[in-house]
């Protein structure tokens, strides 16, 4: 599995300059989310992720001004949320599919238990996120098929 540790089910993602504890535990997340982001992390997470208009949609910017956000020594308490959510939902899924490869693949795949829509379509809203993240949890249980 291509990550730097695992904590309850979730890893860090390699290239992204987010610690796995930031993604695992509440305190840890609250407090990256209070401070900001660094914007870099939002390239870092374009250039793993490769999803540009997702991340755009996710932080209220074009994907043509994405860029200026790159260049903030911090994002605002809502896009480091957001993004961070964003990661851990991709974290989950890099640990129960094994590889960001396979994980990316699913995140594209029209799902019936999502109502036919592709997982990533539900990314940028917070429901979205938790209909995703409870579709990871389902499998990774065995309840999904």
């Amino acid at each position: 599995m291509k990550g730097q540790s695992v904590a309850g089910g979730v890893v860090g993602i390699e290239g992204i300059d987010v610690a796995p504890e930031t993604l695992s535990d509440d305190s840890a997340y609250i407090r990256a989310a209070r401070r900001g982001l660094p914007g870099e992390v939002v390239r870092q997470a374009v250039g793993v992720l490769g999803r540009r208009e997702t991340l755009a949609e996710l932080l209220g910017a074009t994907p043509a001004n994405l860029n200026r956000l790159y260049r903030r020594y911090a994002l605002s308490r809502s896009q480091s949320e957001a993004l961070l959510d964003m990661l851990r939902v991709v974290s989950r899924a890099l640990y129960v599919f094994g590889d960001l490869d396979r994980a990316n693949e699913w995140l594209d795949v029209a799902l019936p238990a999502l109502g036919g829509r592709r997982p990533i379509e539900l990314c940028d809203t917070f429901q979205g996120r938790r209909l995703v993240s409870d579709a990871i949890r389902r499998i990774e249980y065995g309840e999904f098929p």
